[in-house]
Order: structure tokens, then C-alpha cells, then sequence
């Protein structure tokens, strides 16, 4: 196994399928909430669509760069989430993490060994390898979140 199928592996295990690290992942926590009980914000906390949306806007920012674009994102922005009304609403949030998580992920692995210590956009950034690391460690943090705010929203629905 190359380097960097190992590393796609490790972020497909936070967002999408893995168990290894913390017996759970996003797609396992967000699936199964209605929009409502995911739009909960408890003692002033983050909603678990917001903490959803909060990664998303990490993760499609440095696909975005992946794909040969400009890294447009901005941390002031990151929580900047349009407003969840339906369950439509949620659905599409839950689907955009979901396939721009196995984009990121199918990118990391076709990417050639040599480009993880390759710049990422601006050298000021680190390299790629760095990135993504961090991606996968945000994940990882936010996911702890939503799996405490989970249990308090079922709890009290």
C-alpha cells in the first residue's frame, strides 16, 4: 500500500466509514438525525449541522486546491452556514460532506507520492502532506463534538 492510499484511507475512516480511531465516524453520527435534532444548539454549543458544515467548508476548500483552484477559504467564514429549515435541507449538507469527502479522499490517493511534500497553493501553508493531516485531525476533533451533542440532543428529544 502506497502512502497516500494509506492516508486516504485514514480520512475516509473519520468522515465516512472507519471505526479504528474512535469506534465511529461523520456519516454513522449525521445520518441517522432529523434536520431538527441536528440544528439543536444545547447550553451554547455548536449544532451538529453546524459542526457538519463547519468541516465541510475545510473540506471542499482543499478539494478546491486539489482540482488546480485558489484556496478561497477564509476561518472567519467557516461557520457561516445557510440556514437548515427542512429536512431537504439537511439531506443536501449531509450528501455534499459525503461526496466532497470521497473526492478528497480519491484525490489523495491517485496524488504521486512526491506531492505530499510538494507546497500546498503558497509555501507559507506547508506542504500537502501537512494539509492534509490537519484535515484529517480537525475531523477527528469536531467529530468528538458531535458525537457529545448527539447524546445530549437524544436525550432530550
Amino acid at each position: 500500500m502506497t502512502s497516500t492510499t494509506s492516508i486516504a484511507d485514514r480520512f475516509r475512516e473519520v468522515t465516512l466509514f472507519g471505526k479504528w480511531i474512535a469506534n465511529t465516524n461523520f456519516k454513522e453520527q449525521i445520518s441517522d438525525l432529523s434536520w431538527e435534532q441536528a440544528s439543536i444548539s444545547i447550553h451554547g454549543l455548536n449544532s451538529v449541522a453546524l459542526l457538519t458544515f463547519h468541516v465541510h467548508y475545510y473540506i471542499a476548500g482543499i478539494l478546491n486546491v486539489f482540482r488546480g483552484g485558489s484556496l478561497d477559504i477564509r476561518d472567519k467564514y467557516s461557520f457561516d452556514m445557510p440556514p437548515i429549515n427542512t429536512q431537504e435541507d439537511w439531506v443536501k449538507l449531509q450528501n455534499q460532506f459525503f461526496e466532497d469527502s470521497e473526492a478528497f479522499a480519491d484525490f489523495i490517493s491517485q496524488m504521486p507520492e512526491n506531492q505530499l511534500n510538494a507546497p500546498f497553493f503558497d509555501e507559507k501553508y506547508g506542504n500537502y502532506h501537512r494539509n492534509i493531516d490537519g484535515m484529517i485531525e480537525h475531523a477527528y476533533y469536531h467529530l468528538g463534538q458531535v458525537v457529545l451533542i448527539k447524546k445530549i440532543v437524544q436525550q432530550k428529544s
